[in-house]
């Protein structure tokens, strides 16, 4: 590894640890929920609405990323974005009510919507060709490090309130959210090392620090190869508006609609359902919550060792086959977790019922020691015999009691779900988004995907509570796998290959001079 090459992949892995954030963010709250739900006496949409409220504020950072980094840099505006995610650890981990924690998270939602749009355009705007496809992928294997960091988190502070005078059940959430702040911090002291963008500095017209830039990262050789790359590119399109309708030129519209084909699979076969909830789906087979939280952290595991393969493999075996072979995998897993929630039974034993606080036998004496034989008639049953108030409390209890399945296979499920996305979905929509579009409007372009993933997002992230209360477990994932088939053909038509190309080699034949 020569020396330039090392200065390229220390400012990647510096601008990534926004990722990293991203993904401890977004599981650290899967463990928060079982606390915060009994705690605020959240509903359904609410629980859905204080998980899925960072989703909703990075739709509109994605949109404004791309425009305030090309006006200020791709730097300044990561600055920002690191010291947002420190404020919105420390604020949601002192929140005193819903909506506070709400405020907090969508904080932290501006920070990773502009974070995960830039990151990959700053990552690929550095890179050699050669070596795009995997410093790219850097974001996504951070984003899966933060995810298994928080599982881990969450489990060794749940099994710490045992033996803790100070770490009680009504602190551990708050201790979860607050652990954020250490890597935010971090963050925030890399954004002010890594250097501006060259391409950014040549837009400007800033052409000796452009040089300086390409030269330390890739030595003098390659800077001159680079640059050249560059400039063809930007005198093709310098007079360009940066204003949407120019995504709808003729040249522009099949890459557009690749681009939202791919963002849209990325988060509606339920990816953020899976990390945002793994400890609830867990409870869901009836292991109980130490369980779940310890199955959680295979899901960190399995997305960490799968992410590190696909950046292997992603410049040698290029996009289309990770993702044709990853959605494959999506749509089987998510049969089989469907399959494992649709065989389950359910049995509450009277003796269980009597146990709980503020429960009688004569309560419960129609919907205890009957079998039923689906998870949306049980809870339908239970919870009008409790009420809402008191079955929103006794619900993971309830359901480790009465469930009657082979927790194996939906771990199963779960787990191959998350070795195929992140072998796909996971690392490659982030490349392509960053190699698809031309230099001179891939901001703005990756805005509008990012937004469309986002609202994705958030939308699948809002309604998962409310899918598992009405539609029941197994409808639920089956969903999920339907969507992944539907997409996997979709991208055996259309989806093109740009493994080993220049930016600029993409721009000719994908766009032309449109």
């Amino acid at each position: 590894m020569t020396a330039s090459f090392r200065r390229t992949l220390a400012a990647a892995l510096s601008v990534s640890l926004g990722g990293f954030l991203f993904g401890f963010d977004a599981s650290v709250i899967s463990g928060v929920i079982r606390f915060i739900k009994p705690e605020f006496g959240l509903s359904d949409l609410e629980l859905g609405w204080v998980v899925s409220s960072p989703a909703f504020s990075a739709m509109f950072a994605m949109l404004a990323a791309g425009a305030l980094s090309d006006a200020y840099g791709r730097k300044r505006v990561l600055i920002a974005v690191a010291f947002l995610y420190a404020v919105s650890a420390i604020l949601s981990a002192l929140a005193p009510s819903t909506w506070v924690l709400v405020v907090a998270r969508m904080l932290g939602g501006v920070a990773f919507g502009a974070a995960l749009i830039l990151a990959p355009v700053y990552i690929a705007e550095i890179s050699p060709a050669a070596r795009r496809g995997r410093l790219v992928s850097v974001q996504q294997l951070n984003i899966v490090l933060g995810f298994s960091a928080a599982y881990f988190s969450n489990y060794f502070i749940l099994t710490a309130i045992d033996g803790s005078a100070w770490l009680t059940e009504a602190m551990a959430w708050r201790v979860m959210l607050g652990v954020e702040a250490i890597p935010a911090l971090i963050y925030c002291a890399l954004a002010f090392i890594i250097p501006h963008s060259p391409r950014w500095l040549m837009m400007k017209g800033r052409m000796e620090e452009a040089h300086d830039v390409l030269v330390w990262l890739h030595g003098e050789d390659g800077a001159r190869a680079e640059a050249k790359g560059i400039r063809d590119a930007l005198s093709r399109g310098e007079d360009e508006a940066k204003e949407y309708k120019v995504l709808l030129a003729k040249g522009m519209r099949f890459v557009l609609l690749v681009g939202l084909l791919v963002g849209v699979l990325q988060q509606i076969t339920g990816v953020n359902a899976i990390y945002f909830y793994a400890t609830t789906i867990f409870e869901q087979s009836g292991i109980g919550a130490d369980a779940s939280f310890a199955q959680a952290v295979w899901v960190g595991i399995i997305n960490v060792v799968f992410t590190i393969l696909a950046m292997l493999l992603i410049d040698r075996l290029g996009r289309k086959p990770l993702l044709i072979i990853g959605l494959l995998g999506v749509a089987v897993s998510m049969g089989i977790t469907s399959h494992g929630f649709n065989q389950a039974t359910y049995e509450w034993p009277m003796e269980h019922a009597q146990q709980l606080e503020g429960i009688t036998s004569s309560m419960v004496v129609d919907v205890t020691d009957r079998t039923f034989d689906s998870d949306l008639a049980f809870k339908n049953a239970v919870r009008q015999i409790l009420g809402e108030d008191r079955y929103r409390v006794h619900e993971a209890a309830i359901i480790e009691a009465s469930a009657r399945m082979n927790a194996g296979l939906i771990l199963i499920g779960i787990l191959g779900f998350v070795a195929s996305f992140a072998f796909s979905l996971g690392p490659v929509m982030w490349v392509m988004l960053s190699e698809l579009f031309p230099n001179r409007i891939r901001g703005l372009a990756i805005a509008v995907i990012g937004f469309v993933n986002s609202a994705v997002s958030w939308f699948v992230q809002l309604v998962f509570p409310w899918e598992l209360s009405n539609l029941g477990n197994g409808l639920t994932y089956l969903i999920y796998g339907l969507f992944a088939l539907a997409g996997l053909i979709l991208l055996v038509l259309f989806l093109p290959e740009t493994k080993g190309k220049s930016l600029e080699q993409i721009e000719d034949e994908f766009v032309g001079a449109a």
